[in-house]
């Protein structure tokens, strides 16, 4: 599969999100390795604890792992996170994002998520990807991505 790149039509939208649901909001896609882990937690409740602001900015947030949708709803309700978590499993939505591929730990090579971020616009185009994401500090990057204040 080519690898997505800004100025590309969001694959899936409507399967992640009602685009109809958009209008004049950008959706943050966050993909993710597992529920629970410590830099996912971090990236998650950073989000969370930025969300008044990001929809005040006019920003929707979806998470998107491979994980159970009994895992996500655990791990919401654990950490209080007020935005949807979507269910991969088959890593449909995974594969459409080149966010599912493989990845090397200590010389060893596996298949796995690969952590990034897509930003898409309000007419379904992805706007910005952020590929290096600073799980403690995703906000501000996003804003920074995007030159916001």
């Amino acid at each position: 599969m080519p690898q997505l790149a800004e100025g590309d039509k969001a694959p899936l939208l409507n399967k992640i999100f009602d685009i109809n649901n958009l209008k004049g909001k950008k959706l943050v896609i966050y993909f993710y390795p597992k529920d629970n882990t410590p830099g996912c937690t971090a990236e998650a409740c950073n989000l969370r604890d930025n969300f008044e602001d990001l929809t005040n900015k006019k920003f929707e947030i979806i998470g998107i792992s491979p994980d159970s949708e009994e895992r996500h709803e655990k791990f919401i309700s654990k950490h209080n996170l007020p935005f949807k978590l979507i269910a991969d499993t088959e890593k449909e939505i995974l594969e459409a994002y080149g966010a599912w591929g493989e990845k090397k730990l200590y010389g060893r090579e596996y298949m796995g998520v690969r952590r990034q971020t897509f930003i898409v616009d309000e007419n379904g185009i992805i706007e910005k990807i952020i590929k290096k994401v600073k799980t403690k500090d995703h906000t501000n990057q996003i804003y920074k991505e995007l030159n916001i204040n």
